[in-house]
């Protein structure tokens, strides 16, 4: 085998491999000799095939394995002798070959960039710490309450409003014919929620029990069922009922609802979970400032097809995101140039910390032990309330996706190696400071969230603590 290095830009570096036509031979005539010892032909028994029948039955067949097997071994035998360390898998070229004659190709690989982690306990970063309010406990069990609502029969000269709850039978038609799924009886509709296709719900409102009306708007161009897509629907609809909302009295019933002993045991469950919830907020700022200063510190190149591959997943989403329902408020009024540029530079940060944040795992022996890894098995189950033995019974069929759990929990070591180096100060201050650069507020029910991909994971208190019998409460 001859290795010559034919090219380097930056981490990209590029080599050529001959591997000798003697070498092919010798892996062809041992492939033959393998397949010999079982192969049936006519007049011959297992073993005594010769050879030569063999390479003319089975020769061009067998030719591409022995050519995966000759630059598979060659391009690994070339990596290792010269200790590269590389950032993504390999690109083979085959550059030239025919039988009897040498293989040569082209050996394309980026490699990882040198670092030199800094001095860390130069590195100053603010933890800020919040304590929960009487306000903060109050608005919180308020929306537990909330969550909890329930209804009764309005007056019958009651006209719905946003916040009701009407009782619907109705049947849809397009172009005058009924279409599958759009007639139904016994319907729940609370206004204002959405639950129905645009322009449904706002046409029932100052609608009365027994009213009957025409409700006339249009399926979403990108709805899930494509020959309803774009197309506008009559739905002849009857009002069985309105309901309206009991007030949500915070007392003894609320905690008897959930499953709590008195409303004191609410309250402090509600108080337990927004200290995790404020907790948790200072985490995410701290190391994102963390993750900030580290940034600045650190300005090695970076694998190039690392930060397209992190660019094409960004901006995946941004499309997502388009799809959803509109671009991201701070995307407004900018070019899809404009936007990749800035896409790509958050691309190669984002790589840029995690070789770094690796590097400094590697240098000291930061790993993740089996049980810390069940442990994050288990917890994310958890977040699938009802579902967690199947999300478990995945996770031992499919253990390549419990390892990609592995790589989140090194990151979160090796910042918490870091900040016991650098100097974190502490700050005490309000909620509202503290979810400062949130998009959305601790506490907050599902539903108030704004959405995109920029969504905060922030559990609130009411949402936690609306589970009961294994179920999340509707909030």
């Amino acid at each position: 085998m001859q290795v010559k290095e034919s090219s380097t830009e930056g981490l990209c570096h590029a080599y050529k491999i001959k591997v000798e036509a003697q070498d092919v031979e010798k892996r062809m005539n041992e492939r033959l000799g393998r397949l010999g010892e079982t192969a049936h032909l006519p007049g011959f028994r297992p073993g005594k095939v010769p050879p030569k029948l063999l390479r003319q039955r089975y020769g061009k067949s067998l030719l591409g394995e022995v050519l995966e097997e000759a630059v598979n071994t060659s391009s690994q035998a070339a990596i290792a002798e010269r200790e590269l360390r590389l950032a993504m898998q390999p690109k083979i070229e085959i550059d030239n070959f025919e039988e009897g004659q040498d293989l040569e190709y082209t050996l394309n690989v980026e490699l990882m960039p040198e670092i030199e982690p800094g001095d860390y306990s130069k590195i100053e970063v603010e933890r800020l710490i919040a304590e929960p309010s009487k306000k903060d406990v109050d608005a919180a069990m308020q929306r537990l309450a909330d969550a909890q609502k329930t209804f009764a029969d309005a007056p019958e000269d009651h006209t719905a409003v946003i916040g009701n709850v009407v009782m619907l039978d109705f049947v849809g038609r397009i172009d005058g014919e009924e279409f599958e799924g759009g007639k139904a009886e016994g319907i729940r509709l609370e206004l204002g929620t959405g639950q129905f296709i645009p322009g449904f719900e706002g046409q029932l409102v100052g609608a009365k029990a027994g009213d009957r009306l025409d409700v006339t708007c249009t399926f979403p161009a990108d709805y899930g069922v494509p020959h309803l897509a774009g197309r506008e629907a009559v739905f002849e609809t009857k009002v069985d009922a309105v309901q309206i909302a009991n007030k949500n009295e915070i007392d003894e019933k609320l905690a008897e609802r959930l499953g709590l002993e008195t409303l004191d045991k609410v309250r402090e469950a509600v108080t337990d979970q927004l200290k995790k919830d404020y907790a948790a907020v200072s985490r995410r700022r701290l190391k994102r400032a963390l993750l900030d200063e580290l940034a600045l510190r650190h300005d090695f190149e970076v694998p190039p097809g690392m930060a397209e591959e992190e660019f094409k997943s960004i901006w995946r989403e941004v499309e997502a995101a388009r799809e959803r329902g509109g671009p991201d408020p701070d995307d407004e009024g900018k070019s899809d140039d404009e936007l990749k540029k800035q896409y790509r530079d958050i691309a190669t940060r984002r790589v840029r910390l995690g070789l770094l944040l690796a590097e400094v795992g590697r240098r000291n022996n930061i790993e993740v032990s089996q049980e810390e890894l069940d442990r994050a098995v288990q917890e994310h189950a958890m977040r699938y309330s009802g579902q967690e033995q199947e999300v478990l019974n995945h996770f031992r069929s499919h253990p390549q996706d419990a390892e990609r759990l592995r790589g989140p929990i090194v990151e979160e070591k090796v910042v918490d190696f870091v900040l016991e180096i650098a100097k974190v100060s502490e700050r005490k201050v309000s909620q509202e400071e503290l979810n400062d650069e949130s998009e959305t507020p601790i506490g907050t029910a599902p539903g108030e969230a704004k959405s995109g991909r920029k969504s905060s994971k922030k559990a609130g208190a009411a949402k936690k603590l609306g589970e009961k019998d294994g179920k999340k409460a509707k909030m």
